[in-house]
Formats: structure tokens, C-alpha cells, sequence
């Protein structure tokens, strides 16, 4: 009984200490009439990610608070209290695949210049397909090149607003099309369709080349999960049935040891989540002060 009752203290602690960061932080008022509710709340204290996001991030750490409450009343590991929701938290996240950015954008933006250079042979330019072909752009650029359409509208430059959308992609390999599009817009005619056909090869043989490299980069990952998950069944059946081989643990030096294998385990993933992220390349089209030229009225 004594042992469950420290569990639980050290929990109220652990919850304490969390109450007290987040009364420090520096935090919006709302105003009288915009009471907040306790979901709010907590979704600010605790910068909880909107949606489906943030429900799931509160249901992995009620259950890790949870199992960690089981493992403290099982081994009497007071440290299981905090260390076991942060470690159900942390891992998923670490383990999991980063978000392709890249190959996203660059199958969007294949996508698009092939649209384009269906359009431009009939007769239209550049800006002009850029504007009958706004219905099937692709949905990962689409809010970019509405933008597009709305300044060539407001009678930007081409040039100027294509500049614009590179600034708003903010991509590597969006300044190469932009690029290719500004050159595209000096040409006209037969040499902005033959520019355009040629960046699309150019982007299908990246993006072949680009998920070949992620495919390598997974494989890490793979072998990580794996290990993870065995050595996770390992600890959970020596909970069970080896509670002697772990009885060092229960001292106060061995929980000590104990939190560091942890962080270094943690932080080895940290350093792989890293190593297996494509580094951050540098734009080729970067503004140099305000580039909004407006075209004059004929």
C-alpha cells in the first residue's frame, strides 16, 4: 500500500511541476468574453497540436502515465513515473518517417510544368497557361500558385511574381522551375514548350534518383524499429518473470543508472533522426529587397 501511495505522489509531483512551468510561461489573457474551456486550456499550456494530432498525443500520454503508475507498482521504481510516458511520447516520434517534403514537392511540381506544357503549344504563353491550367494544379502548390495568379492580376511583372512563389515555396527545387519559368517567359512560343518539356525529364530523373536515397535512408530506421520493439518485449517479460535480474534497479543508484541508459537510448535515435534527414540545401533565387514590379497599364 505504502508503495502505491508513493507512486502516486510522485506522480502529483511530476503533474505539479508541469502546473508551475506552464504558470510561469508567458501566456495570452483572453479577454472576459472569451472564456476559455479546460480542453483549451490544456491544449495551451502544454502546446497541444490541433486536430487529430493533439488527441493523439493526449491519448499516448494518459496510457504512458498509465503503465508508468503499472511498472512503479510492479518493480517500485519510482523514476517509471516519468521516465515511461516520455519514453512512449518520444519513441513513436523518433522511429517514425519524417514528412518527404522534398518528394512531395517535386512530384507537385512535375506535375504542374507537365500541365503547362500541354497548354503553351496551343497558342498561349506562359502566364497564360499558368492561368488556364489553375484547375489542375496540383494540391500540395495550389495555395502558391493562386497566389501567383493574383499578383500577375494586380499586374506584377511575371518575373517579379514568379520570384514571389519562389519566396512563398521556399524550396530548392521550386527555385529551379521558377527559374526555368522566368527563362521560359523571356522565350515565348516553341522555346518556352521545349524548356518546359526538358525541366520535366530533369525533375522525374531527381525524384527517381531522390526516392532511391530515401529508400537508403529507411533502412536504418527498420533495423532501429526492431530492435526497439525487442528490446521493449525483453524488458517487459523480465518485469514479469526476472524481477531478481532487475531488483538492482529498485536503489536509488540503480534507478539513477537506470535514467541514463534511458537518455542515452534516447539520445542515440535523436542522433539517427538526424543522420537519416535530408540536409537542408541552399535556394539559388533569393529576393534582394522588394521585388514587387508592377506592370503599368497600357
Amino acid at each position: 500500500m505504502s508503495a502505491v501511495l508513493v507512486g502516486v505522489c510522485g506522480a502529483l509531483v511530476a503533474a505539479g511541476l508541469v502546473a508551475v512551468i506552464a504558470g510561469l510561461r508567458r501566456t495570452h489573457i483572453a479577454p472576459p468574453a472569451q472564456r476559455l474551456s479546460l480542453e483549451q486550456r490544456w491544449a495551451r499550456a502544454t502546446r497541444r497540436p490541433p486536430g487529430a494530432a493533439g488527441r493523439r498525443r493526449d491519448r499516448l500520454l494518459g496510457a504512458g502515465l498509465l503503465l508508468g503508475l503499472v511498472v512503479f507498482a510492479i518493480t517500485g521504481w519510482v523514476l517509471a513515473v516519468p521516465l515511461v510516458p516520455l519514453v512512449v511520447l518520444v519513441v513513436p516520434y523518433l522511429l517514425g518517417t519524417p514528412a518527404q517534403r522534398d518528394i512531395i514537392m517535386m512530384e507537385a511540381l512535375d506535375r504542374w510544368v507537365r500541365t503547362l506544357a500541354t497548354l503553351i503549344p496551343t497558342g498561349k504563353s506562359v502566364v497564360d497557361a499558368v492561368r488556364a491550367g489553375r484547375r489542375q494544379v496540383p494540391e500540395a502548390i495550389a495555395p502558391e500558385v493562386e497566389r501567383l495568379i493574383g499578383r500577375l492580376d494586380d499586374r506584377w511583372a511575371p518575373e517579379a511574381a514568379l520570384r514571389a512563389m519562389a519566396d512563398d515555396l521556399d524550396s530548392p527545387d521550386a527555385d529551379s522551375v521558377v527559374a526555368a519559368l522566368m527563362l521560359a517567359t523571356r522565350r515565348g512560343g516553341t522555346g518556352a514548350t521545349a524548356t518546359l518539356k526538358a525541366l520535366s525529364d530533369s525533375i522525374q530523373d531527381r525524384l527517381r534518383a531522390r526516392r532511391e536515397i530515401e529508400a537508403e535512408r529507411a533502412k536504418p530506421r527498420v533495423v532501429v524499429r526492431q530492435v526497439t520493439m525487442i528490446t521493449l518485449i525483453v524488458l517487459g517479460a523480465s518485469l514479469l518473470f526476472g524481477r531478481d535480474f532487475l531488483a538492482p534497479y529498485a536503489t536509488q543508484i540503480g534507478q539513477l543508472i537506470f535514467a541514463g541508459l534511458v537518455a542515452a537510448y534516447l539520445g542515440s535515435m535523436v542522433m539517427l533522426r538526424r543522420l537519416t534527414n535530408p540536409p537542408r540545401r541552399d535556394r539559388i533565387l533569393v529576393r534582394r529587397g522588394s521585388d514587387r514590379e508592377a506592370v503599368s497599364a497600357p
